[in-house]
């Protein structure tokens, strides 16, 4: 429930002042001054959620009063009255005085009483608002300490028990034991390619853009030494084609979600029995625009699931491989980039996924 709106009436005729006070202190707390300087006083040591202030007074105007208000505090709502028609006084207001509303006077009691209800409303969603903001700042660092915490705390144990199962490999030659630790390794694999898809998805959809020049052949070179790292290539035919003509301003990040999640649904998605297995990427970079090309001779998707697959967890296919985060953080990272995305696959032969990213400003502030 609002608490009782606070009123601050500033204006030199104490007969207004008098007749403000008498007429609406049933319906509101009222404070009242005589003059700027009384009003500025009431301001400092009162919780105030609307001001009204006459505009002709002596030694300090209404526009002038909101003008240095604001510096004490700028959240109460400014309502000017005005009983002359002085354009230039309206745009000081405007401009200075943030002002929220105009009446002019002799001002009707129901017109005032209605601009103060409207006002005090506008007072009461701002301070919502604020404390809304406040609430997100505070999780979005927490977030940011939680996704810290994935990276170091579990990814590293994980990768220690990947790596001692390796070890015991080794120390040991019953078949039955070894095959135990394979399923130790494959099972720590997994749950550590789920968490760094986890950090992946953070990273494309919650942090802001970060634009920097874009090299796609260093991107690239570096990402292949990652992908031969992590994934078994040997059967696979893969080739690359770069035409990078243009200087090209994106987001390094999330251009390398996109590749990374793009290159690792072609090599997870192969057929078991295809003796070629390939895997193409196209990148063409204009002034205006980079698209980017993929496509494999994998198992495909169904067409009754082509629409569904950029959902959350939605996957394709009945194969224990994926996350059913890739193509969605993919679609996320290209909408966020201003870009567009298009899928076309034949069941059982190929997919085919076009990404298409605008040129982004340097200054991110001006997009959009």
């Amino acid at each position: 429930m609002k608490s009782k709106i606070n009123v601050l009436y500033i204006d030199d005729e104490d007969n207004n002042l008098k007749s403000f006070r008498a007429t609406l202190r049933r319906d509101f707390n009222v404070f009242t001054a005589i003059d700027g300087e009384a009003g500025l006083e009431i301001a400092r040591n009162e919780e105030v959620h609307v001001v009204i202030a006459d505009q002709r007074m002596p030694g300090m105007t209404g526009t002038e009063f909101f003008e240095k208000m604001i510096q004490i505090n700028p959240d109460p709502i400014r309502i000017l009255l005005t009983g002359y028609s002085d354009i230039s006084s309206v745009i000081d207001a405007i401009n200075k005085g943030e002002v929220y509303r105009f009446i002019d006077k002799p001002w009707n009691i129901e017109q005032i009483k209605n601009s103060i209800k409207n006002a005090a409303d506008l007072f009461f969603m701002r301070r919502e608002l604020k404390e809304k903001n406040k609430k997100l700042e505070k999780l979005q660092s927490e977030m940011n300490q939680f996704v810290y915490s994935l990276s170091h705390e579990l990814r590293g144990p994980l990768m220690s028990i990947s790596g001692v199962a390796k070890l015991a490999k080794m120390e040991i030659d019953q078949p039955k034991t070894i095959e135990y630790f394979d399923m130790i390794e494959s099972s720590t694999e997994k749950l550590d390619d789920y968490i760094f898809k986890m950090l992946d998805f953070y990273r494309s959809t919650k942090i802001d853009h970060k634009v920097t020049a874009i090299d796609f052949k260093q991107i690239m070179d570096q990402q292949m030494a990652a992908y031969k790292s992590k994934f078994d290539l040997q059967n696979f035919d893969i080739s690359f084609n770069l035409d990078q003509g243009a200087e090209f301003f994106s987001d390094d990040s999330k251009i390398r979600v996109i590749l990374n999640n793009l290159f690792s649904n072609a090599v997870q998605f192969q057929s078991q029995t295809q003796e070629r297995k390939i895997i193409k990427l196209d990148i063409h970079v204009s002034e205006s625009q980079a698209q980017i090309v993929i496509q494999d001779n994998g198992i495909g998707i169904d067409e009754k699931y082509i629409k569904d697959v950029f959902n959350l967890f939605i996957r394709a296919t009945q194969r224990n491989v994926g996350t059913g985060l890739g193509l969605y953080m993919v679609k996320e990272a290209v909408l966020l980039l201003g870009g567009d995305i298009q899928i076309d696959s034949k069941l059982d032969e190929w997919t085919k996924v076009v990404v298409t990213l605008p040129s982004l400003p340097k200054d991110i502030s001006e997009v959009n």
